[in-house]
């Protein structure tokens, strides 16, 4: 024990005498195991712990996902073959009034009884919904979150008390227990859904429970049980046939199967720069060994202990290992959370934690490795004879230096192959953002309100107006309108059409959008043909309708489709007006799809959701927010604003994960090329240190400076090329786990790999240029006189 104190006390001597080393050795270690526990924590929360469902292993989830309707449910629901239960939900966010306060809005779910004993699960206090409460005229009863009853005050006497959930009294029947989500964790109450026989809008998601050891052949004849049964009642549009292709997804992979792309392709980074950080750390330890030649030689040869010699190199190691632990674990704290911020996780990031076993045994891994490979030589040195070993690294080193270059040559593989990733993703992303939207997306904020369910038609039309006459007032707002759906967020509200004169066309349906007159406006959406929808357009007269040039190219190809009349199933018809530019309705990579558009006045119907959207031109739009959500809520207490944002962030969104993994991947590559640059630099300086002799005989021989820097950094250029060989080699079997997240580019796009090629040679050629020019300048008399 004093041997190893005195060990350890000489091993932070030798190491505060080298700064440089014992800092980067430390850091290296620290952002390799760091980021790995990080980056595991997020990918064992999200993808591989068991989700909070007792039943999740027999629980799928329907094809059509979003688009089953509710007579649809109630006419499957009395034979459900290959399943014990299955429950049909949608999202319905919800409006809470307490008192005199602004209303607040809960993320909700609209959901049958039965939607807890498909899953599996019972509630922490009360009772969870059952049969007939999803029946109409039913009592109108809801279940609670956990942290939704912490934020009523934690009473237990919440069970049985009341909520105005949208305007209509619910009762509390139920509190979930903690830790429980469905299906994201953003849900903070869940509600009997009366089914309505006569509705046969499309908005539901079915979730079923697999009869126990049901076999994946006789859950297909399942399928094909009630596919044919679909056939005997319901007639599809080609485009939205239920009957074709039914299949089932297991529930894991409905919930977070989004999520798998990133994490992996961020995982497989982080155990790049891992792999990058202990092969950078046994370089640095390598190069050390050899600094140190002639000591451990001249030790050796007055019979020092080599067991002794041993123990000092292992006690070094345990020094920078704690110093990598240390600073690990605070970068691992930090780098989770940033990390769980800018991965496209949404909600689901607070499933995840910080897994430190991962940590300690990605250091000890890291250690190991840098012990194994430092030690070779020093073994070799001290098994030799001593006089042998003194001779030799008084002269030319220790080693030949294979080792340090094979380590470059992995380095710069595994840099090629994150680089090229990054790469292919920031082309992809280009190619995004390259794509008109058809809107405006510089000039526009966005207010999202959801409105109570008690409303009446009059009382929401009262209220848009007064909100749009709010915010048409306010400072640097030159246009304000409402959209049921804003463009960029998906697809939904497909509303079957009819074509006068051509009924073959009416089993085909277009996107539907309710909007008030400047709408167009203020989104910045182009008139190509005829005219905008104005304020004149009231109740009572003609009803009218705008579409778009992909409606007009469908529906009327080859001559004008203004005047021409449409129905859409409020009796009667409407009469083209006009004819506006495509925009993207649903997703950004979506091609024009056919859409009309028609004024609140003029609809007997309207969504308790809206956006409002207003032009701001002199100031930004972000800037204007939040005075746009306080005239909301003094205009209309009713409602409840959902969110705040602008049209740029919503078109940052639409660009998709790739956007987000991008931003992951290109930092960890500008960290892989500075712990690459480390590792090119610190070998190639020990090779200047080891041929020291050798070139100072050249330049006494008349090799010109110029020659000795291109011919280091030649060695330093070739052990990159080589490297970017083999990392190339590995891109064109790895990199298909990103094609899911590319647009527009091959995932062995040459371009990307040409690219990552010329910029690691560029990186290494420069760290490699440092010690070059340093070896050009030796003055041959110094090194005689040293050897």
């Amino acid at each position: 024990m004093e041997n190893l104190v005195m060990d350890l006390r000489y091993a932070a001597r030798r190491l505060r005498a080298r700064p440089t080393y014992a800092l980067l050795a430390a850091l290296t270690l620290a952002l390799g195991v760091g980021g790995t526990a990080a980056v595991w924590g997020l990918v064992r929360g999200l993808l591989i712990e068991p989700l909070p469902y007792a039943n999740e292993a027999r629980v799928s989830v329907f094809w059509n996902q979003g688009d089953w309707s509710e007579r649809e449910v109630l006419y499957l629901e009395e034979d459900w073959p290959g399943f014990e239960k299955v429950a049909a939900y949608r999202t319905d966010d919800v409006t809470l009034r307490q008192g005199d306060a602004p209303a607040q809005l809960l993320a909700g779910l609209a959901t049958t009884a039965s939607l807890f004993e498909v899953l599996g699960v019972q509630p922490l206090m009360g009772r969870g919904l059952q049969p007939g409460d999803d029946r109409e005229n039913a009592a109108r009863v809801a279940v609670i979150s956990h942290g939704m009853w912490q934020e009523l005050g934690g009473r237990p006497g919440v069970v049985g008390s009341q909520l105005q959930l949208g305007g209509v009294p619910h009762t509390v029947v139920g509190v979930m227990p903690k830790g429980f989500w469905f299906p994201d964790p953003t849900v903070r109450v869940w509600r009997a859904e009366p089914l309505n026989q006569a509705d046969g809008s499309g908005n539901y998601t079915l979730v079923g429970l697999r009869q126990s050891g049901a076999t994946p052949a006789a859950m297909q004849a399942a399928l094909g049980r009630i596919t044919a049964r679909l056939k005997e009642s319901f007639t599809y549009p080609a485009q939205w046939d239920k009957t074709r292709s039914p299949e089932l997804t297991d529930l894991r992979e409905h919930l977070l199967g989004s999520l798998r792309v990133p994490l992996l392709a961020v995982l497989a980074a982080m155990a790049v720069i891992l792999l990058i950080a202990c092969g950078n750390v046994a370089a640095l330890m390598l190069g050390q060994v050899d600094a140190s030649a002639t000591e451990f030689a001249v030790r050796a040869a007055l019979g020092a202990d080599r067991r002794r010699m041993t123990q000092q190199l292992l006690a070094e190691a345990l020094l920078v290992g704690l110093a990598a632990a240390g600073l690990g674990m605070l970068l691992a704290t930090y780098g989770f959370r940033v990390l769980a911020d800018a991965l496209p996780l949404g909600a689901l990031a607070e499933r995840a934690t910080l897994d430190w076993s991962v940590f300690w045994a990605a250091l000890g891994i890291a250690l190991l490795t840098a012990l194994a490979v430092a030690l070779v030589p020093a073994t070799h040195l001290w098994r030799s004879d001593p006089s042998r070993a003194l001779s030799r690294a008084r002269t030319s080193g220790v080693r030949g230096g294979r080792m340090e270059g094979t380590l470059v040559v992995g380095q710069v593989a595994l840099a090629v192959l994150l680089t090229a990733g990054a790469a292919l993703l920031v082309r992809s992303v280009m190619n995004l953002r390259a794509i008109d939207p058809g809107v405006d997306t510089d000039r526009v904020a966005v207010v999202d309100i959801t409105m109570p369910k008690d409303l009446s038609l009059a009382q929401k039309r009262q209220a848009l107006q007064e909100m749009m006459g709010a915010l048409e007032v306010l400072p640097g707002v030159t246009a304000a309108g409402a959209t049921m759906k804003l463009p960029l967020r998906g697809s939904g509200h497909s509303w079957g059409i009819t074509v006068e004169g051509q009924p073959e066309l009416a089993s085909s349906t277009t996107y539907f959008r309710l909007v008030t007159p400047d709408y167009f406006r203020a989104m910045g959406i182009s008139l190509k043909e005829g005219r905008l929808l104005e304020r004149t357009d009231v109740e009572g007269g003609e009803r009218v309708v705008v579409v778009n040039q992909a409606l007009a190219a469908k529906y009327f190809p080859g001559q004008s489709s203004l005047g021409r009349r449409l129905a859409t199933g409020f009796g009667g018809f409407e009469r083209i007006v006009g004819v506006v530019e495509d925009v993207a309705e649903a997703d950004l990579t979506d091609g024009p799809a056919p859409a009309r558009y028609m004024l609140y006045q003029q609809v007997p119907y309207m969504y308790d959701l809206a956006a409002l959207v207003l032009r701001v031109e002199g100031r930004a739009p972000a800037e204007l927010l939040e005075e746009a959500r306080r005239a909301v809520q003094a205009s209309a207490p009713a409602v409840a604003v959902q969110k705040t944002t602008t049209l740029a962030d919503v078109f940052e969104v639409a660009v998709g994960p790739a956007r987000q993994v991008m931003s992951v991947l290109t930092f960890l590559t500008g960290l892989a090329l500075v712990l690459g640059a480390v590792g090119i630099y610190g070998v190639t300086a020990q090779y200047v240190t080891r041929r020291r002799r050798d070139l100072g005989i050249r330049l006494a021989l008349g090799l010109s400076p110029a020659r000795v820097v291109a011919q280091v950094v030649g060695r330093g250029g070739r052990l990159v090329l080589l490297g970017s060989v083999v990392g190339t080699i590995a891109v064109l079997g790895l990199a298909r786990l990103l094609a899911s997240l590319l647009y527009g580019v091959s995932a062995v796009d040459p371009l990307a790999l040409l690219g990552a090629t010329v910029l690691l040679l560029l990186v290494g050629m420069l760290a490699a240029l440092v010690p070059a020019r340093r070896a050009s300048r030796l003055d041959p008399a110094a090194v005689f006189r040293e050897q």
